[in-house]
């Protein structure tokens, strides 16, 4: 982890009163580092040096903190993602298309896509939503169709 990644986490976490402990660091640089949105089993493979109930703490707490947003993956397992600086403690504001590979299994957050606003009928007031799309992400879409070139081949 590069010292200027580990300074901006130091004051991500400042910003939000928390301390800052090797492995709340650990956590934002792995998390930072990937263009998917990672599971704790995920997290805790890689991370051996920190047990289960302190990363689901840090994961929880960082949820709480609108640090992270969680966003479920195709089988229902939770998955974490760095929310943008819209997001504040206890109200997120991930408003985006999340896509669920069907072959890789990756979520992805799609933060730069534009989409419309919602209009609910009279009464209806959201706390939250969520978008998910799902299909092929571009690698298992370029694998899929290499692999249809060599049939007709």
């Amino acid at each position: 982890m590069s010292k200027s990644h580990n300074n901006n986490f130091e004051e991500l976490l400042e910003r939000h009163h928390l301390k800052k402990t090797a492995p709340r660091l650990k956590v934002l640089s792995m998390l930072s580092a990937k263009n998917v949105a990672t599971s704790q089993p995920d997290l805790e493979r890689v991370m051996s040096d920190i047990d289960r109930v302190t990363l689901y703490r840090i994961l929880n707490t960082f949820e709480e903190k609108g640090i992270i947003h969680k966003v479920f993956d195709l089988n229902g397992t939770s998955n974490f993602a760095m929310c943008t600086s819209d997001c504040e403690e206890n109200h997120h504001h991930d408003e985006h298309l999340h896509f669920n590979c069907t072959n890789c299994k990756n979520v992805y957050c799609l933060d730069d896509l534009h989409l419309p606003p919602i209009d609910l009928p009279a009464g209806f007031k959201p706390q939250s939503f969520t978008l998910y799309a799902t299909g092929l992400c571009p690698k298992c879409s370029r694998a899929a169709g290499k692999t249809k070139l060599k049939q007709v081949v």
